[in-house]
């Protein structure tokens, strides 16, 4: 029940954010000194720009290509590290779980418990993260139509609890490609829920990059994520996610769409510009007056 007071207070607050909350941070914890240079520079930026920042990092990638790719420092050392973190920042934590057995786990350290979107419609899954009382933010799958995620959100409310977010990430297009759909903005928002934009992940070309032994990794078009970033911000998101890096290529894990740390400011300043601009956010279930207009 404290959870589930904690996730009604934080969702009220990323719900009347303005103009939108941020979710950002490397993919994968690297390193317990990198995690903690990471978000200290980022919680610098969004609190000189007054946007509601949330911290993100994964302490385990359960879904990567190949069986020798790097996926965290597991559970245990990871919300370690999120936890310090959290204390000696005082931002909420948002991290992603892959099984029903890490809900309880995670729940007592992460503010936002995230469904990745191979996962969005595994009903276990959801129930479970449903009931630790938490945030929770699910992205939509790849494969998925928007409307798709109605029932996955409606799986979260069947616990009581209905602090839900839903992320557009993407659609595949082809086997090595996603397309972003702006419809799906607007559309989702038929679920009830705050919809947030992942502008990094939504440029995987999954399997794009051929590796040694004829294995393949997922390659990106990171040069593209402003032009997505700045598309989803003027069709009204209330949140962005954002997965940002001081070192880009140097990333075990999704390199190629991660955003540079010095160029992260600069970005989120404009960013920030365009949703005081763009009316989409507030103006989403205007009805149209298709009556005649008289203009003789």
């Amino acid at each position: 029940m404290a959870h589930l007071a904690a996730g009604n207070a934080l969702f009220g607050d990323l719900k009347s954010s303005q103009p939108f909350f941020l979710m950002a941070g490397p993919n994968v914890i690297q390193s317990e000194e990198h995690i903690f240079a990471m978000c200290r520079e980022l919680k610098r930026v969004t609190d000189e720009l007054d946007v509601p920042f949330i911290f993100k990092s994964s302490f385990d990638k359960a879904n990567r290509t190949s069986i020798t790719s790097f996926r965290g420092p597991g559970i245990d050392d990871g919300l370690r590290i999120l936890q310090a973190v959290k204390t000696t920042f005082d931002v909420p934590i948002v991290t992603d779980i892959h099984t029903e057995e890490q809900a309880e786990p995670v729940s007592a350290v992460a503010d936002v418990m995230q469904i990745p979107a191979f996962l969005c419609r595994q009903t276990d899954l959801l129930l479970a993260a449903g009931r630790t009382g938490r945030v929770i933010n699910i992205k939509k799958g790849q494969f998925c139509a928007p409307s798709v995620m109605r029932n996955s959100a409606k799986k979260v409310f069947s616990t009581g609890n209905e602090n839900v977010l839903l992320c557009e990430r993407g659609s595949t297009f082809g086997y090595s490609d996603l397309v972003v759909d702006m419809r799906n903005i607007p559309l989702m928002r038929d679920a009830g829920c705050p919809i947030v934009a992942d502008v990094t992940h939504s440029l995987q070309q999954p399997a794009g990059l051929a590796g040694a032994d004829g294995a393949v990794a997922s390659g990106g078009s990171r040069e593209l994520i402003p032009t997505i970033a700045r598309s989803c911000v003027a069709a009204g998101v209330d949140g962005l996610f954002m997965e940002v890096h001081n070192d880009p290529n140097s990333s075990p894990v999704d390199g190629p769409t991660q955003w540079p740390l010095r160029h992260f400011p600069e970005l989120l300043a404009e960013l920030k510009a365009i949703a005081l601009a763009t009316k989409a956010r507030t103006g989403h279930n205007a009805q149209l007056d298709l009556t005649p207009m008289n203009i003789m």
